[in-house]
């Protein structure tokens, strides 16, 4: 046999001993998320006149001579506006082809541009900076327990430099030689390295020197390069001289909130990766479909610039998370908001729309702001031609009206092919148990958690009185977890289940809860507590034991957070003593539990729903 024909057959026989050994990860893998709404477009297409009105107000409100706003949906620029000039005196249209500065929102840039060089294997996130920098070998630490500076602390703003608005906006231009002088000395710090959170743009100024000196090339290069170019960015530039007159929106300033001041534009040099790029609306909402075309994680092939799973590390967040609570006016609703920043990212946790991600941007005679929902496929971005001008509150109203359409639903996750089969099992299991079949889905924890003799007494003390039950498909919490119901003749069951991480997955949690239609008077407790969601308790049966005016209280404020509501689905209880139904109200659902004593209201309570994170 020649060489090449045993190269040939080892080559064969090294290709199927790997499908042989990988064959089992097929079984584990997970099939990517999906929207499952047909209506999901229309909805949120239906907010868009709206939006404009929320654009048009919140520009006179801050009196910007320009602003230029869009949406992203499914990697699309699906809506885009304007309003104003892109210059004060004279009348000049703002289209997707006008150009601003977008400022700090550059970091993005820059964080993408250090995981490309991690990517390929030059730049070490958790390796000393000094690596990189040589000037830093010398730098004095803040503390004698401080850690070096790493590559990452500078990403997340943990360094533990002093913060740097606006002084850093105002070094643009600094020269390469005199950055290298100055990383020669000493910096002042404001904490130790890696014990908190600073915003440093002096930090993002050594990023760039990174990419530099690891790329052989310029930080500005690199990014033309490795990222504006292959996205198809072409409006992105560094320069405003680089920009078409005609396109090219004028920074001005407000002087004693009256007079427009033009700005004269920062030029370029070696601050440019904590803030100098110039961007179009048309490219913004590229580089926005970028990140969120990272979601849902699949086995699609890879497209330039940059790995999705890259794209969904500078997302996540790192450092030290804050929690903010605020409320626009007495009678809006609660904003509880938890936030820490990725990498050149801000990312954050809203209870009303989720997980979100972006990053603002100001300098003097622009203001920015970009955020988006990376499990809702929504972004949306706005660019104002006024200093520090900060459209940050008008894109998140923006997302608020998105949301109130019900078209921001995130993706629903898809049931492996195990819990699928798990599901059947299980539903066959509670509507006949067989000790048999419970022993043969059981993982080896689950009868010791909770002994094979109880959980069959609990499960057919549900079941019993039910009469015939048929089990809905499972509702996939991930691939590996999940619940259904079972509707029955006279009430309804409902299973949770997760599998344990075994092949085969085996079921190591099952939950079983049941519910029954409320009875006459339970009914008329749940209709007079909506009632007295209006007009107050007094009309409300309730017993002697309970805390009218505390009722009265938690069913006003109820009303007040969530607007008007009407009953939907039942979700627990004996329909007798107790019930929980699913309220829909004008501003979300929540879940309301009645408890009853001789057929009298004796408490309510209100809580979020099963997969909600956020009580109100």
């Amino acid at each position: 046999m020649s060489n090449r024909s045993l190269a040939g057959l080892l080559s064969t026989l090294s290709f199927v001993f790997c499908a042989l050994c990988f064959a089992p990860l097929a079984e584990a893998g997970v099939s990517p998320a999906r929207f499952t709404d047909p209506n999901r477009q229309a909805k949120l297409e239906s907010a868009f006149p709206e939006l404009e009105r929320v654009a048009a107000r919140w520009a006179e409100e801050r009196g910007v001579p320009g602003l230029a706003w869009g949406v992203v949906i499914d990697g699309e620029l699906t809506m885009f506006g304007s309003v104003g000039s892109r210059q004060a005196d004279e009348q000049m249209a703002i289209d997707e082809d006008t150009v601003f500065r977008i400022a700090s929102m550059t970091k993005s840039f820059t964080g993408l541009a250090i995981l490309k060089l991690r990517d390929e294997g030059k730049v070490d996130l958790d390796a000393p900076v000094a690596k990189y920098i040589p000037e830093l070998a010398s730098l004095a630490q803040p503390t004698r327990d401080s850690p070096p500076i790493t590559v990452r602390h500078l990403l997340t703003h943990t360094a533990g430099f002093p913060e740097d608005n606006p002084w850093g906006d105002r070094q643009m231009e600094l020269s390469e030689a005199d950055l290298s002088r100055w990383l020669s000395s000493d910096i002042p710090f404001s904490t130790a390295t890696g014990s908190s959170f600073e915003y440093s743009n002096y930090g993002y100024a050594m990023l760039g020197q990174v990419v530099s000196n690891v790329a052989g090339k310029s930080y500005n290069e690199y990014v033309n390069a490795e990222i504006l170019g292959p996205l198809g960015l072409t409006s992105a530039v560094w320069e405003a001289g680089d920009v078409p007159a005609d396109r090219l929106a004028t920074g001005y300033r407000l002087q004693d909130e009256e007079d427009l001041l033009a700005e004269v534009p920062l030029g370029d040099g070696t601050f440019a990766s904590m803030g100098g790029l110039f961007i179009s609306s048309r490219d913004l909402a590229k580089w926005v479909a970028l990140m969120l075309s990272a979601f849902p994680p699949r086995d699609d092939p890879e497209s330039p610039p940059a790995l999705r799973w890259s794209l969904r590390e500078m997302q996540q967040g790192a450092g030290f998370p804050r929690i903010g609570i605020s409320r626009s006016s007495p009678g809006a609703s609660i904003v509880g908001v938890s936030s820490v920043y990725a990498f050149g990212l801000g990312s954050r946790w809203d209870c009303d729309l989720g997980w979100g991600v972006g990053h603002s941007g100001g300098f003097p005679g622009f203001g920015s702001n970009m955020a988006w929902l990376p499990e809702h496929g929504v972004g949306a971005f706005a660019m104002a031609n006024l200093t520090y001008a900060s459209p940050w509150k008008m894109v998140q109203e923006v997302l608020r009206v998105l949301h109130r359409t019900g078209g921001l639903e995130p993706r629903q996750a898809v049931p492996s092919r195990a819990l699928t089969d798990a599901s059947e099992r299980v539903a066959r299991l509670v509507d006949r148990w067989s000790d048999r079949e419970a022993e043969a889905i059981a993982a080896d924890n689950l009868f010791l958690d909770e002994s094979l003799d109880r959980r069959r007494e609990a499960i057919n003390e549900l079941r019993d009185g039910l009469g015939p039950c048929e089990a809905e498909p499972i509702a996939a919490r991930n691939a590996l977890r999940g619940s259904f119901r079972m509707n029955c003749e006279a009430g309804w069951l409902d299973v949770e289940l997760t599998l344990a991480p075994t092949l085969p997955p085996s079921v190591q949690y099952l939950g079983v809860t049941g519910g029954r239609p409320p009875t006459p008077w339970m009914q008329e407790a749940i209709d007079d507590s909506l009632a007295a969601m209006v007009h107050g308790p007094d009309r409300l049966e309730v017993s002697e034991s309970a805390d009218v005016d505390g009722i009265g209280a938690l069913l006003q404020l109820q009303r007040q957070e969530f607007g008007a509501c009407v009953a939907g689905e039942r979700q627990s209880g004996d329909g007798e003593k107790e019930a929980t139904v699913r309220l829909t109200c004008d501003r979300g659902d929540v879940d309301m539990t009645l408890r009853l004593d001789e057929k009298k209201l004796t408490q309510i309570e209100f809580g979020p729903l099963p997969d909600q994170d956020c009580v109100r």
